[in-house]
């Protein structure tokens, strides 16, 4: 395995560039802009993202530990299969792509922004996601035991699966259908408005 350590990629462009099972250790990525990318099942240790913008890129069964994502931008991106531990996710924005069956249980998401990404059968179990965005997002299947979404607003997001019992979701932001589903999962009988 290939170890990258303590280099200064600051600024960089990396455009349709392939990593397979390299292992990155306290690397400055901040500011760094990938296009066309690919990082499979490689590791992340200590490196900063901040700021950074990646665009079609992917980083498939990868690891992420104690990195830093201040700021940083993913347009449809491919992160499937990817797990994340002990991250800053403060100002994170993810435009698209396919983050399914991530581990992202625990993670501190709070302010985030997700927009139209898709989430099947991720863990986001105990996720601190208070003030987040997750507009048009599928989040069916998803791990979200114990999430706690207050404040946050998911708007035209997939909810199927959701126990509003077993997430937190005071001062949340829903649209009708969304509260329809909830009210049915929380064992409750919906009807039409008489005339």
């Amino acid at each position: 395995m290939e170890t990258i350590r303590g280099e200064d990629w600051y600024g960089r462009d990396i455009d349709g560039v392939v990593f397979d099972g390299t292992e990155f250790i306290d690397v400055d990525m901040t500011e760094l802009r990938s296009t066309g990318a690919t990082f499979t099942g490689c590791t992340f240790r200590s490196v900063r993202f901040n700021v950074g913008e990646h665009t079609d890129s992917a980083f498939v069964n990868c690891t992420f530990i104690g990195c830093n994502f201040f700021d940083a931008t993913f347009r449809r991106c491919k992160l499937t299969g990817s797990s994340f531990n002990g991250c800053d996710f403060a100002l994170l924005k993810v435009e698209g792509g396919n983050w399914s069956f991530v581990d992202l249980g625990r993670a501190e998401l709070r302010g985030a922004e997700f927009s139209g990404v898709k989430l099947r059968e991720a863990d986001l179990g105990r996720a601190h996601c208070q003030e987040a965005v997750f507009s048009g997002c599928d989040l069916s299947a998803a791990v979200l035991a114990g999430a706690d979404f207050s404040a946050s607003s998911l708007v035209g997001s997939d909810l199927t699966g959701v126990d509003p019992a077993e997430v937190g979701l005071r001062g949340a932001t829903i649209d009708v259908r969304q509260a329809t589903m909830l009210a049915e999962a929380a064992g409750m009988t919906v009807v039409p408005t008489p005339a």
